[in-house]
């Protein structure tokens, strides 16, 4: 380990909102029971996607592949209501749109805004969902866009995408964390959490991902219950059902990366779903990991090692996020 690569710390928010060039907004229905985050973006920049779940519902997935003409986008849209929820990106696309943003394509025709999208499924948590055929996605959307564009919000908990969430056995929410380290680069990662598998150990308290908690940011309770026998998970979800469960993130850094680069820190921060969620990439999982690099700082030589550690920091930063949004939607929750 170098000299640089001690005393990586939680940025000021401790959000994904710490990257330079991001800005997060929420929007959520509470009769719905649903909700919709909106991560945009100052400028494009760089994105990239790891769908390593079996049930996936995405939008512009393939368009981040590298090899592709892409490779960046204006917006990232997490939604509720499966299927539906892909309408979301619909609004965020029309109003950046009609402010500008996108590609130019030809003299007359409009801007084509590169919006991506992954949803999780709350369609069965006693919301009333009889929307008939105008779901209310595509207003949360423009509501969620409209939040970032006023500042952001770096609230979690029962929040934005993770309104009405469940996380195994648990109420689900939308986490963040974030690290910056001591040479100065900034990753994040954010987490709407509606998993199959627990986030909690069979004490049904500690979170799998304690080992990796900075300054008690959920709940300070360590690790020493972390034990579990093989086939063992009681905090999961007792029925899953095809589809139903899903875990949608985004990990973004500040620093210079490729699309190819930002492609490895997405399948690297994988392994923060393992260290949270057990089980996970279940058949019946969506798991979807976004990763954009902003490219505001050069990334330091030799530039493998350095898109190493980014992945190995989106990781820690995923996992914390996870027990994070699961944490403060039960504190919110509390009497």
């Amino acid at each position: 380990m170098t000299d640089d690569q001690n005393g990586a710390r939680p940025g000021p928010l401790n959000h994904l909102a710490d990257v330079a060039g991001l800005k997060v907004g929420n929007a959520h229905e509470p009769a719905v029971r649903t909700g919709v985050t909106v991560i945009l973006a100052d400028q494009p920049v760089t994105a990239a996607v790891d769908v390593c779940g079996g049930a996936p519902g995405t939008r512009e997935a393939h368009a981040l592949k590298p090899g592709g003409l892409v490779g960046a986008v204006d917006a990232i849209v997490l939604a509720g209501g499966s299927v539906y929820g892909l309408g979301a990106a619909d609004g965020v696309t029309a109003a950046l749109g009609a402010q500008g943003r996108g590609y130019k394509l030809r003299d007359g025709a409009p801007p084509a805004p590169i919006v991506a999208a992954a949803i999780l499924f709350d369609l069965a948590n006693g919301g009333d969902k009889a929307w008939g055929d105008e779901p209310p996605y595509a207003q949360l959307g423009r509501a969620a866009l409209e939040a970032a564009q006023a500042g952001g919000d770096t609230a979690l908990g029962s929040v934005g995408a993770g309104h009405g969430a469940r996380a195994g056995a648990l109420q689900g929410g939308l986490g963040s964390a974030s690290a910056v380290t001591a040479d100065g680069i900034t990753v994040a990662a954010l987490a709407a959490v509606n998993s199959f598998g627990s986030v909690v150990a069979p004490d049904g308290k500690t979170f799998w991902a304690a080992p990796y908690e900075l300054d008690a940011e959920f709940g300070g309770g360590g690790p020493a219950a972390l034990t579990a026998a093989p086939d063992q998970w009681p905090h999961s979800k007792r029925d899953p059902g095809a589809r139903e469960n899903t875990t949608i993130c985004v990990v973004a850094t500040d620093a210079i990366l490729t699309n190819v680069e930002a492609e490895r820190v997405a399948v690297m921060a994988r392994a923060g779903l393992a260290r949270a969620i057990r089980p996970v990439f279940a058949p019946f999982d969506g798991d979807v990991i976004f990763a954009l690099a902003t490219g505001k700082i050069a990334a330091p030589e030799p530039r493998a090692f350095t898109v190493a550690r980014i992945g190995a920091l989106a990781a820690d930063c995923l996992a914390r996020a996870v027990a994070r949004g699961v944490h403060e939607a039960a504190r919110a929750a509390a009497p």
